[in-house]
């Protein structure tokens, strides 16, 4: 398989180690991967029988500039991958715009019409626009792999997707941010308020410089959209979330809640009411232990599925990460390779 790497931050590093590490594992599903292509900021590389990945791993652990690569130029572009035939598939990791979902929307856009399947971390173009690429996907027959964008390592699109199948998911409840989760949790084991919880998050290289998508809940608003438009088919956006983050918790109010042994989680919810309308929220609750999700911890994550005949489901778990991340990109491009259709 022949794929192309769009985005080389974090997680496209990651990914890159993860290519040479699960070489071997690779191999026993008979999938071995080339990357003629990778694309970012700078530019990109083109080595038409494939990056030494290895030696690009060494290199850019100094180097930023990956036009300085062997095979770099500032030249290479989305267009090149688009109109080259010998690519499979391509990886966007491109940072996330709410507003807009550029520039990975028209990323996507661009290669899916070029019959290229393609696997995105970047959760802007699937909030945005996922009813359009998906028919996109089907109308070239090709592949759109977003299990990235709502969990990371967590399960939880394509768990709804395959194991609920044929069912109506009348509920969606989520753990979803591991951010969040880490400093309610050491807000709780320390007895600190919110601020020393953040800073402790971000010495651990866990929350962001600026962590406001993850604290101020919309990180969790962006990935209940996404399954709640993609399990549920609904055409949903940020505005119809009443979102709320955790900034305003006090020690008081976690010392409170565990001495009726009770623990508070940003939860993420999509309700179906009696009348069909949805109700979809983004906000702390205070759970008891006979509840589900209270057992999630630290940087853990897990969604809850109501549905009509499957009963309930629930995953948790999903380690953190860039390596996680980028496993969960792996995960779809050998589901791909596996005739898995997402797209269907």
């Amino acid at each position: 398989m022949n794929i192309a790497i769009i985005g080389y931050g974090g997680v496209g590093k990651a990914l890159v180690r993860l290519l040479n590490m699960q070489e071997e594992v690779l191999a026993k599903d008979h999938l071995h991967i080339q990357v003629p292509y990778i694309v970012d900021y700078y530019g990109g590389i083109y080595q038409e029988e494939g990056i030494d990945l290895q030696e690009l791993a060494a290199f850019t652990e100094k180097e930023k500039d990956i036009t300085k690569f062997t095979g770099g130029s500032a030249d290479i572009t989305v267009d090149h991958i688009a109109s080259d035939k010998t690519v499979d598939l391509a990886v966007i990791m491109t940072p996330t715009n709410k507003e807009t979902g550029q520039p990975g929307a028209d990323y996507v856009r661009k290669l899916l019409t070029a019959g290229k399947h393609v696997v995105i971390s970047d959760k802007g173009p699937i909030m945005l626009y996922y009813d359009e690429l998906y028919h996109l996907a089907r109308e070239h027959g090709v592949q759109l792999g977003i299990g990235c964008t709502t969990g990371g390592a967590l399960p939880s699109v394509n768990g709804g997707l395959m194991d609920l199948a044929g069912g109506e998911i009348t509920s969606i409840e989520g753990v979803l941010n591991g951010t969040t989760n880490f400093i309610l949790k050491f807000m709780e084991e320390k007895g600190c308020e919110y601020a020393e919880a953040l800073k402790e998050a971000q010495d651990c290289g866990i929350a962001e410089t600026n962590p406001t998508l993850d604290v101020e809940g919309w990180d969790t608003a962006g990935k209940l959209l996404i399954l709640t438009n993609v399990l549920m088919q609904e055409k949903k956006t940020l505005d119809d979330i009443q979102v709320e983050g955790i900034t305003h918790l006090t020690a008081a109010e976690v010392a409170q809640a565990a001495s009726e042994n009770c623990k508070y989680k940003l939860v993420g919810k999509t309700l179906r009411k009696e009348d069909g309308q949805l109700s979809m929220t983004v906000k702390l609750e205070k759970l008891s232990q006979d509840q589900l999700l209270y057992s999630v911890e630290g940087k853990n994550k897990a969604v809850r599925y109501c549905c009509d005949t499957l009963g309930e489901l629930v995953i948790i778990g999903g380690a953190s990460g860039v390596i996680p991340a980028a496993a969960s990109i792996l995960r779809d491009m050998v589901n791909i390779h596996r005739g898995y259709q997402f797209v269907k």
